[in-house]
């Protein structure tokens, strides 16, 4: 059975270095050190997308983390409008490159529409769980 835990987060700023955190404390709790820096890397740019894009003023954002067989999956939840969407890169860019980064870093990529909001979505493949049940 899958381990899974959540947490809400503010539209702030400081909640992109707290989802970051959270996460860290979560995998390491469940003994997960495999790709640990990817999925931070991507936790990251996932939640700052939602603090700067995703979150409407006054509401706040979910990042839940599932632990199963052979891989952890990352969503991010809020209830805004629109659909992300990686955008081509070019040399003279200067933004715009989070979910490409993301997208290339994981194994799988997706977003799933829901009213309101949406939830973007990470898989990365591991070994096995470091952990069985709670």
């Amino acid at each position: 059975m899958p381990l899974s835990r959540q947490r809400r987060f503010p539209r702030a700023r400081r909640s992109v270095g707290a989802a970051r955190s959270f996460t860290v404390e979560i995998l390491t709790e469940w003994g997960v050190a495999e790709r640990l820096d990817d999925i931070r890397l991507c936790v990251s740019e996932l939640a700052t997308n939602a603090v700067l894009h995703g979150a409407p003023p006054g509401r706040g954002f979910c990042l839940r983390l599932v632990l199963d067989v052979s891989f952890v999956r990352v969503e991010v939840v809020d209830s805004g409008d629109g659909q992300p969407q990686v955008l081509d890169q070019s040399a003279e860019g200067t933004g715009g490159r989070g979910l490409f980064l993301a997208s290339a870093l994981s194994d799988d990529f997706g977003v799933t529409s829901h009213a309101p909001g949406k939830t973007v979505w990470l898989v990365f493949k591991t070994g096995s769980a470091a952990v069985s049940a709670e």
